[in-house]
């Protein structure tokens, strides 16, 4: 598929949703300040598989590098989303290595191997939990973001795990962050039944199940976990950013809940994918250079 070319100092106007292919600061930097409500994303997990793409987020070879790289990406963010705008982000966590190598092929599931293992990061021990997500999470807020909540995504489904000297995991988190003390959330868009069986205001622990999508990595950011996140956060015909935008089902919960999106992806078989799933005319998808 021939794709439209971004030059560098070229910005756009958003008149329709699109697919941009390329770095997400490169991309973000050609977007114009102030134009999408909502952000929902789910940046690549660090030290845990390399694409074969350069500059790539993940690959740090540090924690704290992968830590900046992200808070760089989300700082051009925030110059994108509009002052009452909302960034929904979920981050995984991960053991230190214990300096072994990295793992071998899961006969089940082979998307489960790891093609990178970082070395211990510096304080830790052999086994510690990294603790990614806050780290990430505190990082942000020193950079000017407002931590709104903490939510816990609960996978019913969660992958076993062959561990006999801790719990099995099976939860990841949500952050929802804005750049203004006052933002726009309908709550009422989001109410859940409680144990009375009345409406009431939306808890922190979501349980949503794992879901695959042929072609993709094996865990994608499920549509149950997204559709809140917009409905809370967006008015219809808003639009939704999604840096890491992967097989783009944030965009597909947005042509359900008739909000527009732009999606982020440096990896050209993905956008491929998405691009496709998404039925996206040829002309809105931009190669950035």
């Amino acid at each position: 598929m021939k794709r439209k070319k971004v030059s560098a100092p070229e910005k756009f106007k958003l008149d329709d949703s699109l697919i941009m292919e390329g770095d997400a600061v490169h991309a973000l930097q050609r977007m114009p300040s102030n134009s999408v409500r909502c952000v929902v994303t789910s940046p690549p997990y660090w030290g845990l598989r390399d694409y074969g793409y350069d500059g790539q987020i993940g690959l740090e070879e540090t924690l704290p590098q992968f830590i900046n790289h992200l808070v760089a990406v989300f700082s051009e963010v925030k110059r994108v989303l509009k002052p009452d705008g909302t960034l929904w982000l979920n981050i995984g966590d991960g053991f230190t290595s214990g300096n072994r190598g990295y793992r071998a092929p899961d006969k089940k599931n082979p998307a489960r191997a790891m093609t990178v293992r970082p070395d211990t990061p510096e304080g830790l021990k052999p086994k510690d939990l990294i603790g990614i997500p806050w780290r990430l999470a505190f990082a942000l807020q020193e950079d000017g973001w407002y931590l709104r909540s903490d939510i816990v995504w609960n996978k019913p489904n969660a992958m076993p795990e062959s561990v006999k000297d801790r719990p099995t995991r099976s939860h990841e988190y949500l952050f929802m962050l804005t750049q203004s003390e006052r933002y726009y959330y309908d709550s009422e868009s989001v109410k859940e039944v409680g144990v009375n069986g009345k409406l009431r205001n939306r808890r922190s622990v979501w349980n949503v199940k794992t879901q695959g999508f042929p072609g993709a990595h094996f865990a994608t950011f499920p549509q149950s976990l997204i559709e809140p996140c917009i409905l809370a956060s967006t008015k219809p015909g808003d639009y939704v950013l999604d840096p890491f935008f992967g097989s783009g089902t944030v965009g597909v919960s947005c042509l359900d809940l008739d909000r527009r999106y732009v999606g982020i992806e440096l990896n050209p078989e993905y956008v491929s994918l998405a691009a496709e799933r998404l039925s996206i005319k040829e002309n809105n998808i931009i190669k950035v250079a």
